[in-house]
C-alpha cells in the first residue's frame, strides 16, 4: 500500500508540475504574438508641410518620439539596428 501511495503521489506532482510549465510557455507565446501583431512605428511622425519643408519637432516631442521608440524596442518590437536607425532619424531633425 505505501509503494501504490508514493505512486500516486509522484504522478501528481509531475502532472502538476507539467501543467504550470505549459501554462507559462502559453502565457509566454501569447505575449510574443500579441507583440508581434502592434504595428510597426512609423518612419516619420509628422507630415511635410509645404513641398520639400518639413514641420520643426520640438524638444518635447523628440523626448516623446525617443521614449515610445524604447517602449517598442523592449517590448521586442523593434531589433537593436531599427531602433538605433529610428534613433538616428528623430536626433537628426
Amino acid at each position: 500500500m505505501p509503494g501504490l501511495l508514493r505512486g500516486v503521489a509522484r504522478t501528481a506532482v509531475i502532472a502538476g508540475t507539467a501543467s504550470a510549465v505549459s501554462g507559462r510557455v502559453q502565457r509566454r507565446q501569447g505575449r510574443r504574438w500579441a507583440a508581434e501583431e502592434q504595428p510597426q512605428a512609423p518612419a516619420e511622425v509628422y507630415p511635410p508641410e509645404e513641398a520639400g519643408q518639413e514641420a520643426p519637432v520640438s524638444t518635447s516631442d523628440k523626448l516623446e518620439q525617443l521614449k515610445q521608440l524604447g517602449e517598442l524596442k523592449a517590448q521586442g518590437v523593434l531589433t537593436e539596428e531599427e531602433f538605433a536607425a529610428q534613433k538616428a532619424k528623430i536626433l537628426a531633425t
